[in-house]
């Protein structure tokens, strides 16, 4: 039997590479998911269905792609590849679609790298591995910015000079792969998509989308993926003159407050020490209380203004790891949303690789 087309997904943070390799035809069977977790710390290969195969403790970020792409090599004989999709957080105000990648588009995206610390280099890391390894392969990028990318001036601009306004500095918005699957999964509901949604993306990263017929007209991410709900390891939502505090009297230089804003702060900060969802919810610390009670009231707070913008709501959905799969924290949420009209109440699971394996396949077919 000939080796079955197929694309493979990408989608790389600064401690995992997370990959699925999918038939290139219309219904995207995947033929295998996996992932490496924990790089840095102990780090695992696994499979869906198989047993975690533990790796190097040294392993580092390039290595793990290679693990990957070892994997894929070795399956040679079960699939042919036709093009590789990825997830890139950040395309700034130039890239509002899923574009072919070269070494000119990866060097215009490299621009946008201090805006995404935690995730650009990384997503483009992948894409130049996996170049080397197969230099013929098309690759694909999808971006988390491109769903918000027709945001009007109002909901796009922060109340600054238009010195700075010009040189980038905008509300962009991120999780858009999580929000265009919702909203295709909402437009295939057989009863009619509700018009007025905000979707819940709760998860390690957090933020919420007010969505008007399927397409975004207000998000909680701003410039950078900081602003917004508080998330496991990022503050959300902050004062600025916070920021300058830190820098002029606390002690802390650029990258220690850098650090400590994306990597200190959050469900980790709150609780002094975890930001797992499930374990603060279980727990019985008044660190642990404070985190999730912050976190609920917060993401009401925001769910409101996202009301606000779509002038009223009609269904409110939620997504990612926190959102599927910790019941008490959307049913205190409802509890705070009580005073709004009725409204539908969905869990929906994400599927951000699917999306960019859908992107990838009809890139191949417009070329």
């Amino acid at each position: 039997m000939s080796p079955q087309p197929a694309v493979v997904v990408l989608n790389v943070g600064s401690s995992s590479v997370k990959f699925r390799v999918l038939g290139a035809e219309d219904a995207l069977p995947v033929l295998a998911d996996g992932r490496v977790i924990g790089i840095g710390s102990r780090p695992q290969f696994s499979l869906r269905g198989e047993a975690a195969r533990t790796l190097d403790d040294q392993l580092d970020l390039p290595a793990a792609i290679g693990e990957v792409l070892n994997y894929l090599q070795d399956r040679s004989d079960d699939w042919r590849l036709l093009a590789a999709g990825h997830r890139i957080v950040h395309g700034g105000e130039e890239f509002r679609a899923p574009v072919r990648l070269d070494e000119d588009i990866l060097a215009r995206l490299d621009r946008y790298t201090p805006l995404a610390p935690l995730h650009q280099r990384y997503n483009l890391e992948a894409v130049r591995a996996l170049a080397d390894r197969y230099p013929k392969l098309p690759q694909v990028g999808c971006f988390d910015t491109a769903f918000h990318a027709d945001h009007d001036a109002v909901t796009a601009s922060y109340a600054l000079p238009r010195t700075l306004r010009d040189q980038g500095i905008r509300r962009y918005g991120f999780h858009g792969l999580s929000y265009e699957w919702i909203a295709r999964v909402l437009a295939e509901d057989p009863d009619g998509a509700p018009e007025r949604v905000v979707v819940a993306h709760l998860g390690n990263g957090a933020s919420l989308c007010a969505m008007r017929s399927g397409r975004s007209v207000d998000t909680t991410m701003g410039m950078t993926a900081l602003e917004g709900l508080p998330m496991g390891t990022r503050c959300g939502a902050i004062d600025p003159g916070a920021v300058l505090f830190m820098l002029r009297s606390c002690g802390l230089s650029l990258d220690e407050v850098e650090r400590t804003l994306h990597d200190e702060s959050g469900l980790k900060g709150l609780s002094g020490g975890t930001s797992d969802m499930s374990e603060l919810v279980a727990g019985n610390s008044s660190e642990a209380k404070l985190a999730v009670d912050y976190f609920v009231l917060r993401t009401a707070q925001k769910i409101g203004e996202m009301v606000v913008s779509l002038g009223g709501l009609d269904a409110l959905v939620f997504t990612g790891g926190i959102g599927e799969n910790v019941a008490p924290v959307r049913e205190r949420i409802g509890e705070r949303l009580a005073f709004l009209p009725d409204f539908q109440v969905r869990v929906i699971a994400a599927d951000e690789e699917r999306m960019i394996a859908l992107h990838t396949v009809r890139a191949l077919r417009a070329t």
